[in-house]
C-alpha cells in the first residue's frame, strides 16, 4: 500500500498552458455533434436526480421506464451514446417529469442553440 506522501507532486511552470473551456466539454475534446451530446448529458443528469428523488432502486426505475436495469446503469454512468435524445426524454417523462419543447425566433447571424432547464426537486 502506497503512502499518500509518496505521490508525485506537480507544480505549475511557465510552460503550463491553461485553456478556458467553451462551456461544452464535448466540444472541447473534439467530439462530433457536441451540442447534442451536451443536451443528452443534461437530460441524463436530470433523470438521475429524478430517480434519486423518487427513492426507487435502479431496477424499479428501469421497470417504470421500460428498459433493463443494466441499460439504465450504463445511461446513468454516462454511456448513453446508443440512446436518442427522444428516448432519454421519454425516460424522464416515465419518471413523472413533464417537458416542453419551445422554439424561439430564429437567430440571424448564428446557428440556433438548445438548452435544458431543470426545475428544483423537493
Amino acid at each position: 500500500m502506497r503512502s499518500l506522501n509518496s505521490r508525485k507532486k506537480y507544480t505549475m511552470t511557465a510552460e503550463t498552458k491553461i485553456t478556458r473551456s467553451s462551456g461544452n466539454i464535448f466540444k472541447d475534446i473534439g467530439l462530433p455533434n457536441p451540442e447534442q451530446h451536451l443536451l443528452k448529458a443534461k437530460v441524463v443528469h436530470f433523470l438521475g436526480r429524478l430517480i434519486e428523488h423518487s427513492g426507487l432502486t435502479q431496477t424499479a426505475a428501469a421497470a417504470r421506464i421500460g428498459i433493463k436495469q443494466p441499460d439504465l446503469s450504463k445511461i446513468l454512468r454516462g454511456n448513453f451514446s446508443g440512446f436518442s435524445l427522444e428516448r432519454l426524454l421519454m425516460a424522464a417523462n416515465a419518471m413523472g417529469a413533464d417537458f416542453e419543447i419551445k422554439f424561439n425566433k430564429p437567430a440571424t447571424k448564428r446557428p440556433g442553440r438548445a438548452r435544458v432547464l431543470e426545475y428544483e426537486l423537493q
